[in-house]
């Protein structure tokens, strides 16, 4: 990757850090189900929906309207998946896992067609 594209990602992620101290992607405050009670209660998880939710925002401003539409359809199918582990803190894990790859896999496809 080149390293203005780096230099620029890097400055969106801390800006997107910087709106404030964050928990989850979600108000902890207001979980109620399974997994959000999980991810809220552990550290790990926690860290990987932030991340998670970076990677989808980032996603979503640095692509084309019609890919913009298919990656909002891919995470409420995942938000789905990811429901369906409960409080099962390895499936949720690797649902994470799963989901920040495919989102860097978008984000790959972007940086290939620089320079910007």
């Amino acid at each position: 990757m080149r390293a203005p594209i780096r230099l620029a990602l890097l400055a969106l992620t801390a800006t997107l850090m910087a709106g404030g101290a964050q928990a989850a992607s979600f108000n902890c405050d207001r979980a109620r189900t399974q997994d959000e009670l999980t991810i809220c209660a552990t550290l790990k998880l926690n860290d990987q929906d932030v991340r998670m939710a970076q990677l989808y925002d980032i996603a979503q401003h640095s692509v084309a309207m019609g890919a913009r539409g298919a990656i909002q359809d891919d995470q409420q199918a995942w938000l789905k998946t990811r429901r369906a582990c409960g409080a099962d803190r390895t499936c949720l894990a690797r649902a994470y896992t799963r989901r920040i790859a495919a989102l860097n896999t978008v984000l790959e496809r972007v940086y290939q067609k620089g320079p910007f």
